[in-house]
């Protein structure tokens, strides 16, 4: 065979291998969804509470944007028949993972988390949101689930005023949960006690680590909760099932996981949700169980500090007001160029937990108080992008 035709050989070859990972390429971003508009995202517009003229759900459309555990949005709300300011915030048990959150205390925690939002954009808006805790009496703990469906975690009481320019409003729109990696900068004193003096409330504390020994000592839990929980195969189902594999899932059920959650953006988002979509296996069982871990250990290896929400008790109460201050936490951190990722495994109460949560509590709550939140936080290394939403009309009860 001659050189020119083993030439002209070689390049019919490349062009045909070039051809089907051009069809490969292309036949992934389609089933990714890339030309599907991302409706899961419309409410993180500024503009989108807009659309409503009802001052309830206008501040609910806010709400909607608040940090929430396993991004299940479990919230429902019931607008006052009679009167046009006042509304009611109920938990959604329909989207309560039992697994990892047994006695719905995450559940309770993300009720706070959107009041806080509420009452921020209430301040923007020109509405006082006052706020009372179980209007109608708290839960009946034996029949919990039933229990939520017909008492309320909170009244909301509209009145007008002035707006007026909350600071913490335009972080409101920013994502909540960068899981990247950070810079390796400690917190300055002034960005400690900005952090800190969002708690006003007797009966609760934030504790702020960043030392050597801490650092290790809360890395050391959250890998070793992170690997209990990555060989839970009940729990790992129960995240499976909430994961959503592309845009097209993605606009159908507006909650739960999926893979720019890791801060995968771009064309890289795309192909990955093709693979996952053409491959499953992919992000499930024995993969999944590897790269949770893989994650967990990137977020230890690349945290500055800790922080801690403790309470003096365990009430439902206490549970709501702790996300309330999440939320002034959060806010804060953003406003100080800060981000901040929940390592909420730890914290979970399902029996193979047991001995870390124990453990946690002994060290840093010894006292008799509750870690109900445990974070880390710093600068960011790298922007993440929104998470899903889905539409404030689908939170409202319908009578």
């Amino acid at each position: 065979m001659s050189k020119r035709t083993v030439k002209k050989t070689m390049t019919i070859i490349l062009s045909s291998i070039g051809a089907v990972f051009i069809i490969a390429l292309a036949s992934l971003l389609v089933i990714s969804g890339i030309f599907e508009s991302a409706k899961y995202l419309e409410p993180w517009q500024k503009t989108y509470s807009q659309k409503f003229d009802d001052p309830r759900i206008q501040l609910a459309a806010h709400g909607l944007l608040a940090a929430n555990g396993h991004n299940m949005q479990p919230w429902k709300i019931r607008l006052d028949k009679d009167d046009p300011m006042v509304f009611y915030l109920y938990a959604d048990n329909d989207r309560l993972p039992n697994e990892v959150d047994p006695f719905a205390r995450q559940m309770i925690i993300t009720q706070g988390t959107f009041l806080e939002y509420v009452k921020i954009a209430g301040d923007e808006l020109g509405y006082k949101a006052a706020v009372e805790l179980f209007p109608n009496g708290g839960y009946d703990e034996q029949i919990l689930q039933a229990s939520m469906k017909i008492k309320p975690v909170a009244k909301i009481r509209l009145t007008k005023d002035q707006p007026q320019n909350n600071p913490l409003y335009d972080s409101l729109f920013l994502p909540d949960t960068n899981r990247a990696a950070y810079q390796s900068d400690k917190l300055t004193s002034e960005q400690i006690d900005q952090l800190e003096a969002t708690n006003t409330d007797v009966n609760m504390s934030i504790k702020i680590f960043q030392d050597k020994e801490n650092i290790e000592k809360q890395g050391s839990y959250a890998m070793k909760s992170a690997t209990i929980e990555a060989g839970v195969s009940r729990v790992m189902q129960e995240t499976d099932t909430i994961f959503r594999a592309n845009e097209y899932q993605k606009n159908k059920y507006r909650y739960g996981f999926s893979v720019e959650g890791q801060g995968t953006s771009g064309i890289m988002q795309h192909i990955l949700q093709g693979l996952v979509t053409v491959f499953p296996s992919l992000n499930s069982g024995k993969a999944a169980s590897e790269m949770f871990i893989q994650s967990t250990r990137t977020s230890v290896d690349n945290t500055p500090a800790y922080a801690m929400i403790i309470t003096n008790d365990n009430s439902r109460s206490s549970q709501v007001k702790s996300g309330m201050l999440y939320s002034r936490l959060v806010l804060t951190a953003h406003r100080l160029g800060l981000v901040m990722q929940p390592l909420s495994q730890v914290l979970e109460e399902y029996p193979e937990m047991k001995e870390p949560y124990s453990g946690i509590h002994r060290d840093y709550a010894s006292d008799g108080g509750t870690i109900q939140m445990l974070v880390r936080l710093g600068k960011p290394t790298k922007e993440v992008p929104q998470s899903m939403r889905g539409d404030v009309m689908d939170l409202i009860i319908r009578e």
